[in-house]
């Protein structure tokens, strides 16, 4: 070899990964004393280097698991000394202990925690540890069927429990150092954004239906543009809508829907947009894009999707009595324990049977206005007087009781003791979006309203497109 040539030696490093570790010990021990020999008396010959590093090449078992690893080089110079360099890498690490496995048992019905212990297998006395040691286990006691609780148990004793009240909560106790620690185990889903858009054919329902809508976000749409959109008695054929709106996901699996973010909403030829906003004090509310609130004081519709069966007539001539008698309301059939809403909020001032009325409520709100709802089948639980309401709450159940020729709700509405007519009524406007929040206001919704406006042209596009083809 010349003197100039570099001669490495290297051992398998791959290889000495398996090699166990009480022997690389050993191995290291005599490996650094073999070096420390030459270092101290260093070889002139280059043939007793090789042989050297030929001694030094340890005999492997591939097979053996990974203890330590140990590098030999030989370097020769220009002069004939050689320098070794020894290095010794220690890479295994304490096995991780093993997490205890989970025992899951969904809640029957009729299933109690004590028979869920019992099934575990567990004693009368892990289920009073559980309870005397953690106030928090008190929720335990109202398990629901449908939900879950799983078991860590060693021993025959009861380590931990988990109940799982939906895919994203879960309420979990663990023992250390002899009691039971509660923790609360929220998991955040992943929000991806989805854009819907269909023509009422019919009515609101079917057609998101068949957009592919949950039946959640169909009664948010409708309370979104329900002030200014009488959905029993304007819509039309034709009308249609487009919204976007919030899907959740967890590990990949779609498990639900949020809010809508944003909407739009075309009735008659009309257009009615509405966007969401969260205030800085954390209230969500829905507002049209310059700001105005979408609600008003009071609901346009209390009850839901019923139909206009009588409108408001003062020349209507009374279908029991047969006589000529002013109809100071607006009738909504609708089937016979169908949910009444409050329109606005207010103080009950009746509860109760009203003469030919029947089972009727009355609201005021503040001074000027006054509501009444007449024919109930029956109150809502805790509605009498002198209770306060919010809008939207539900008063009662439409019935038939008084004189009805059938259920349906007689829907009154009162400007300063003076009857108006329900449908055509201005309804006084909610507060807005002041001066001082509106540049926070539009770099919030602004986005939003793009990309609604963005989706709703490329599908028009992708429509026409498609028309052309056809044709």
């Amino acid at each position: 070899m010349e003197p100039s040539e570099k001669s490495t030696k290297t051992l398998d490093i791959a290889a000495l990964r398996r090699f166990p570790r009480s022997h690389a010990v050993a191995a290291g021990s005599l490996v650094a004393s073999l070096c420390l020999l030459f270092m101290l008396f260093p070889s002139k010959d280059a043939s007793a280097t090789r042989d050297l590093q030929e001694t030094l090449t340890l005999p492997l078992d591939r097979d053996a698991p990974l203890s330590s690893a140990l590098s030999l080089e030989a370097e020769s110079a220009e002069e004939p000394e050689t320098a070794l360099e020894l290095a010794l890498i220690i890479e295994e690490e304490p096995p991780a202990a093993a997490e205890r496995p989970w025992n899951e048992y969904e809640v029957k019905s009729g299933d109690s925690l004590a028979l869920l212990f019992r099934r575990a297998g567990l004693s009368e006395r892990d289920l009073y540890e559980l309870l005397n040691q953690s106030p928090e286990a008190r929720a335990l006691r109202r398990i629901m069927p449908g939900h879950s609780i799983a078991f860590q148990i060693e021993d025959d004793r009861l380590e931990g429990l988990r109940y799982t009240r939906s895919r994203t909560s879960s309420l979990e106790f663990l023992r250390e150092d002899g009691s039971f620690v509660a923790q609360e185990v929220e998991r955040q889903p992943d929000v991806h954004l989805a854009y819907r858009q269909a023509t009422i054919n019919s009515s609101l329902f079917l057609a998101g239906q068949r957009a592919g809508l949950a039946h959640n976000l169909i009664m948010e749409l409708a309370n979104i543009f329900g002030w200014d959109v009488d959905f029993a008695l304007d819509i039309r054929r034709g009308d249609s809508f487009n919204l976007l709106y919030e899907e959740l996901y967890l590990d990949g699996e779609r498990i639900g829907t949020g809010g809508i973010l944003a909407a739009e909403f075309t009735n008659r030829g009309r257009t009615f947009r509405a966007v969401r906003y969260t205030h800085e004090n954390g209230s969500t509310h829905y507002y049209t894009p310059d700001g105005n609130s979408m609600r008003r004081e009071f609901l346009r519709t209390p009850v839901e999707f019923a139909r206009i069966s009588s409108h408001f007539n003062p020349n209507r001539r009374h279908p029991i009595l047969h006589t000529i008698r002013a109809h100071r309301g607006t009738d909504y059939a609708a089937p016979t324990g169908t949910p009444i809403r409050a329109a606005g909020d207010g103080r009950v001032v009746h509860a109760g049977r009203k003469g030919g009325y029947g089972t009727t409520v009355v609201i005021q709100h503040g001074q000027t206005y006054q509501t009444l709802y007449a024919h109930m089948n029956n109150l809502h639980r805790g509605i009498r007087n002198g209770v306060r309401v919010r809008q939207g709450q539900t008063i009662g159940y439409v019935g038939s009781t008084g004189m009805a020729t059938g259920p349906h709700l007689h829907y009154e509405f009162l400007v300063n003791g003076v009857h108006r007519n329900p449908v055509t009524v201005d309804l006084p406007q909610a507060s807005s979006i002041g001066s001082g929040e509106m540049d926070r206001f539009e770099r919030e919704t602004g986005p939003i309203l793009a990309r609604l406006a963005q989706h709703h042209l490329a599908t028009e596009l992708a429509m026409s497109d498609d028309e052309l083809n056809v044709n």
